[in-house]
């Protein structure tokens, strides 16, 4: 079986997504699938369109494609995909939920964008999604295709070796204590106001990894608190080793308003960290209140569970231990037999005709 697992732009953006896909693209290559990871024959779609243009082949061959954005690359391999009678896999990474509030305008656009994942996702054979929670914001827009909940999972052997890079984390960004981290794009989604205002009404040390905009992209809270940080909280800005932010941290925040999953929650748990979470109806799916991870609905019940971590060292160990178990359900091993049999189904009913 050869599989297209496309991710347009892939190196331009950053986050999540492109998580996701490459932990796809290792779950396959473990279970023995042929990936490629572009559909042109060349460098590009240019190429590929001069190479149609004198008579030769735009797109590679492949038996399924699976695209992961919503671009126009994306909407070529799905035509390329239709007319040819090869299986269109399209995985839901993005919703207008989720997309809101991440960057300046973004709240304007999300509406609009509705009706275009409506269209796109509805091509697909299948829908894949990492939640069953999006695939309930998918019914309601609601996308004819199948739908199916895929876990992103977890590549927990990425994170091997975090606990060697925590003296040196916390020397380079004047880290003490009980740190509280958070990891990933920072934008308010991912709750950023609510980071900072618990840190404002707390004394430990708030560390967040990852990158943030600083032109006119960036959105009006991305702005004013990377600007403006409290005392205690250190924006660190890009990463290049995600297991230096995992080593360096001793709880995990993450008071987002709305994910599809949420990997670095599950990274956080892979390595034993005590998590705290925004009690959000995506999380209810993985995650269980004061057995993997705590669960809180304002500012006050955030700063109430990191005092009891804080002063309660048996918690934040039980939970860790729990969380590791929880992240070890969601393994690239799990990830990849799921897809491989949605791709063989798909491949059954196209040769046995069944529409």
């Amino acid at each position: 079986m050869r599989v297209l697992d496309y991710l347009e732009q892939e190196h331009r953006i950053r986050g999540g997504i492109v998580t996701a896909t490459r932990q796809q693209r290792k779950a396959l290559d473990a279970a023995g699938v042929d990936v490629i990871e572009s559909p042109w024959v060349s460098d590009g779609p240019v190429d590929a369109a001069r190479s149609r243009l004198t008579g030769g082949r735009a797109f590679r061959e492949y038996d399924v494609a699976h695209c992961n954005v919503v671009g126009p690359g994306s909407v070529a391999v799905a035509r390329h995909a239709k007319r040819n009678e090869i299986p269109l896999v399209l995985h839901a990474h993005v919703t207008a939920e989720d997309f809101g509030e991440s960057f300046r305008l973004s709240d304007r656009l999300a509406p609009a964008l509705r009706p275009y994942l409506r269209w796109f996702y509805s091509q697909a054979d299948l829908v894949l999604c990492p939640s069953e929670y999006t695939k309930g914001v998918l019914e309601s827009y609601p996308v004819s295709a199948p739908i199916e909940p895929v876990t992103n999972g977890v590549d927990i052997d990425s994170l091997s070796g975090f606990e060697e890079l925590r003296e040196p984390t916390r020397e380079r960004f004047d880290l003490d204590g009980m740190v509280v981290f958070c990891v990933g794009e920072v934008f308010e989604r991912k709750g950023l106001t609510t980071f900072c205002e618990v840190a404002q009404r707390t004394e430990y040390d708030f560390a967040w990894f990852g990158h943030y905009e600083a032109g006119a992209a960036a959105g009006e809270a991305t702005r004013y608190w990377t600007n403006n940080p409290p005392e205690n909280v250190t924006f660190t800005g890009w990463m290049d080793d995600k297991r230096a932010a995992f080593g360096a941290g001793d709880v995990y925040l993450f008071p987002t308003k709305d994910e599809n999953q949420g990997i670095a929650a599950l990274e956080a748990m892979a390595t034993g960290k005590a998590v705290v979470l925004r009690d959000i109806p995506v999380f209810e799916e993985y995650f269980t209140h004061g057995e993997d991870c705590l669960k809180c609905d304002s500012r006050e019940e955030f700063v109430d569970a990191l005092r009891r971590l804080e002063a309660n060292p048996d918690l934040r160990e039980r939970l860790g231990e729990n969380a590791r178990e929880t992240a070890r359900e969601h393994s690239l091993d799990r990830v990849g037999d799921r897809l491989v049999a949605q791709y063989e189904r798909l491949l059954g009913e196209n040769h046995s005709g069944t529409p």
